[in-house]
């Protein structure tokens, strides 16, 4: 069967950022399919594969670019899917450019778009996760339990600091 969830990158230079949203949907189960895809290099290849993800059990995609980050807008716009845009840092201005054309959506194509970088990469899969938790009770409980965890370790932290 094919992952839920697919992972397009307009670059390998993108990967170190997205390692922490692979690892994250790898231990909710989820093995994402990972493919470079350019919205400007290989538009064709990226239409073709958003065009054909639904058929093949994609419920999920994320889109990560940098630069005129145009990948979100390419794939939102060949599916009804859910599309997760991430921005990628290293251009001269830092990732403010592909935040600013992965946000600027026209109305009628949404992209649920993500922070700069690993931070947007991890919150890109586990938006994917809330997602797909809404037919799946398994990834629903497991997101449950990673919140329960998170809060955990701040409530840790603060009696650690305050001796109790």
């Amino acid at each position: 069967m094919t992952s839920p969830v697919a992972l397009l990158m307009g670059s390998d230079s993108d990967l170190p950022h997205l390692e922490g949203c692979i690892a994250i949907l790898k231990d909710f189960g989820i093995e994402p399919t990972v493919r470079v895809m350019s919205a400007h290099r290989t538009p064709d290849d990226v239409a073709q594969f958003v065009r054909e993800a639904e058929g093949q059990g994609y419920k999920v995609l994320i889109a990560a670019a940098g630069c005129a980050a145009h990948l979100a807008g390419a794939v939102a716009a060949q599916t009804i899917l859910p599309v997760i845009g991430v921005p990628m840092p290293g251009s001269p201005l830092s990732g403010m450019d592909a935040l600013l054309s992965t946000v600027q959506m026209p109305a009628g194509i949404p992209v649920a778009t993500m922070a700069i970088g690993k931070a947007g990469g991890s919150n890109a899969a586990l938006f994917a996760l809330e997602i797909l938790a809404l037919g799946n009770e398994e990834i629903g409980q497991k997101m449950k339990d990673f919140r329960q965890a998170k809060a955990d370790g701040v409530r840790a932290k603060d009696a650690k600091i305050n001796g109790q």
